[in-house]
């Protein structure tokens, strides 16, 4: 039995009372969704700058009644230290999740990334520590690892930031060990490395590669490819981003605790492949994409050309053991965006 598994089974017979924010985004959303089926009281936070009122909706559809009367949704922001005081208080474990993603954002924007993720960062911070919370996980980003080149990459050594929203992450982390060892608050943070999966947003100017991919090759659109294609990502689903926050939250080990972790599969996936593999995925359900074409533009500014990681950490201190490679990942998702296609056409899900 991995330690996962031991983890979910021991929860449901114990629930306690967990924080997520962001939780109308992607990755809260998720989080949100797996604590509620594990019957945990859960409290959510969102102000809805990038989360969506229908992510909610979606997961109140997939839990059952008595497992959704245990939420309680906030609309409150990060940048407001009362919003954050309310919202910790009573709470066993934080999961940290919100934040303005995106490195062309951040370029765009600094000061919104910045009020966002650090000093709301800081807020979350201080509310906990005076909360009194048992654990802080928060999201961390592969994007601290910067101009280093090495490959695969490993917590301790990283580079240069290459873009506003990299400088904050990297400032996360260090405030999460100054406030370990000012105020002795417990926390890890969660390197990840390109997480993607159901209820990625394919919209907007700052959407992920793969939900904007998908979007456009269901529709027959052209699909922009940021350089020659042969950029390398470790695409983690987000099924495994969610279950190392569980860990992390519940690890007991002390060498565990005010640590920092890769969350990934440890492989590297090619533009190019991501492209080819999606559009096969498509055809069936989606015929348009068969005949959507490619468009090259450059390279994006603050971009890293590889990333892969190494999760033997997280594999050693947490018991982090990865359940979707990318391809099925990638299968996963591709159905999901499917399904709601058929939902919004009236049509039933294959």
């Amino acid at each position: 039995m991995t330690a996962y598994k031991r983890l979910t089974g021991e929860l449901r017979g114990a629930p306690r009372k967990w924080l997520v924010t962001g939780a109308a985004g992607f990755i809260g959303s998720n989080l949100l969704e797996t604590l509620l089926r594990l019957d945990q009281r859960v409290v959510s936070l969102d102000n809805f700058a990038t989360g969506r009122r229908s992510n909610l909706e979606d997961v109140k559809r997939l839990v059952t009644p008595e497992q959704w009367a245990r939420h309680e949704f906030v609309e409150g922001d990060i940048r407001n230290l009362e919003d954050c005081r309310r919202v910790c208080e009573g709470v066993d474990f934080v999961l940290h999740q919100a934040a303005l993603g995106s490195v062309p954002r951040s370029l765009a924007d600094p000061i919104a990334t910045n009020a966002a993720n650090v000093t709301g960062f800081v807020n979350m911070l201080v509310a906990a520590r005076d909360a009194k919370v048992k654990r802080f996980v928060y999201a961390a980003s592969s994007s601290t690892y910067g101009d280093h080149p090495g490959l695969p990459k490993v917590e301790d050594v990283i580079g240069r930031p290459l873009s506003p929203y990299a400088v904050t992450k990297l400032v996360n982390e260090i405030y999460a060990d100054v406030f370990g060892r000012c105020y002795g608050v417990p926390s890890i943070g969660l390197r990840y490395f390109n997480v993607f999966g159901p209820r990625q947003d394919p919209n907007g100017a700052y959407a992920a590669v793969i939900p904007k991919w998908i979007a456009a090759l269901m529709k027959g659109e052209t699909v922009i490819v940021n350089g020659d294609g042969e950029t390398s990502r470790d695409f983690c689903y987000v099924d495994n981003a969610v279950q190392t926050n569980l860990l992390a939250a519940l690890v007991e080990e002390p060498a565990a605790i005010n640590q920092v972790y890769n969350v990934a599969v440890g492989d590297r996936t090619t533009l190019n492949e991501l492209h080819s593999r999606t559009r096969k995925l498509l055809v069936d359900a989606a015929p348009a994409a068969a005949s959507a074409k490619v468009e090259h533009r450059d390279f994006r500014p603050g971009d890293v050309r590889h990333s892969q990681a190494d999760i033997s950490k997280a594999k050693r201190l947490l018991g982090y053991e990865p359940t979707h490679r990318f391809a099925e990942g990638l299968e996963a998702t591709v159905a999901w965006h499917v399904a709601q296609l058929r939902q919004e056409q009236g049509r039933p899900a294959a």
